[in-house]
């Protein structure tokens, strides 16, 4: 089962006990029918908020249950009143594939307001209501479905806004990656499970040769340039190969490669071919194409280490190994 047929599931069962639960309390009175508004409520909800789709043949035997605890299945406008709800449910869950955000509170309104507005005129006529009653459970009604729609929209803004921001905190402006922040956490996170799982864990470190002969040069927005077109190049490679081997910024021109689950020699295809495609990569500076390297280092978790910073530094160590005797090269132990 999906995720989204779960979901469905969840939400016909609270759909189902709140409604249930609610009428039990009433039902067989000749105010069985106070509690409506809220069961459109419940209703809306769940088609338009939670998007929950219930095809036809399910409503059916619900509707059947519903009216037969309920002793109105004899009554045409119990019938009436049940297609209208159907026919509401769809529409709300309609306007959901809708993909246009433009006039969608108002759309999302007049649903409410026709469909509503039917049901209670239904329930006029099986009970014989008043019309001041039914004007007034239609107007709360309308009531109830704009405090709905204002609140929930004020929570998914909220939810947005909080997703926008720990997102922001975690990926680096610039080039999109994830940063030294996501990095720590991740590899804390990963370190911990391989040490009390006994799984491998990895990680390569590289950086682009005399970058700062690069920014002295052409400028800092060429330098720019090249971190974002170098990322994105690994970035394009790891996802190709791995989805799950992380990538982050972490400093200026240096850039780290998690490797859950892999030993040293498992990284050799993925680190290889970062390799061939960062060096002498041709990159547009002012219609003039420069030419970058990078240096590689590799490592894997020992016995011996104690802390995520023991791998770092050797891989931080491996690096400069790399730098240190030629650049343009992989040190890997």
């Amino acid at each position: 089962m999906t995720d989204d047929q779960l979901k469905d599931v969840f939400g016909i069962l609270y759909m189902l006990i709140f409604i249930f639960s609610m009428q039990a309390t009433i039902v067989g009175k000749s105010v069985s029918w106070e509690f409506m508004n809220f069961q459109i409520i419940a209703l809306i909800f769940c088609a338009y908020f939670l998007n929950i789709h219930i095809p036809y043949r399910y409503f059916i035997p619900i509707i059947l249950v519903y009216m037969i605890f309920n002793s109105s299945i004899g009554y045409w406008e119990s019938w009436c009143h049940a297609w209208t709800l159907i026919m509401s449910y769809e529409s709300f869950n309609y306007i959901n594939r809708i993909q246009s955000e433009s006039h969608r509170s108002f759309r999302y309104m007049m649903v409410g307001i026709v469909y509503g507005g039917l049901m209670w005129f239904f329930v006029m006529v099986k009970f014989n209501l008043t019309l001041t009653t039914f004007y007034e459970e239609w107007f709360y009604l309308v009531i109830f479905e704009i405090l709905l729609y204002s609140y929930v929209n004020m929570i998914l803004r909220d939810s947005k806004l909080k997703l926008h921001l720990l997102e922001f905190a975690n990926h680096d402006a610039l080039t999109k990656a994830e940063n030294y922040a996501a990095y720590t956490t991740e590899i804390q996170y990963e370190f911990e499970s391989c040490q009390r799982n006994k799984l491998h864990l990895s990680m390569m470190m590289f950086d682009i040769d005399h970058f700062k002969h690069v920014n002295d040069t052409y400028g800092h927005l060429a330098g720019d340039k090249v971190l974002q077109h170098v990322a994105d190049v690994a970035l394009t490679v790891i996802n190709a190969n791995d989805p799950k081997v992380k990538f982050y910024r972490t400093g200026g021109e240096e850039f780290n490669v998690v490797f859950p689950g892999y030993d040293l020699e498992s990284t050799k295809d993925i680190v290889d071919e970062i390799f061939m495609a960062l060096n002498h990569l041709p990159i547009d500076i002012n219609g003039k194409k420069i030419y970058i390297s990078i240096s590689m280092g590799v490592s894997t978790v020992s016995a011996k280490d104690i802390q995520p910073n023991d791998l770092y530094s050797r891989v931080d160590g491996n690096l400069y190994h790399s730098k240190n005797n030629g650049r343009m090269q992989i040190t890997a132990f």
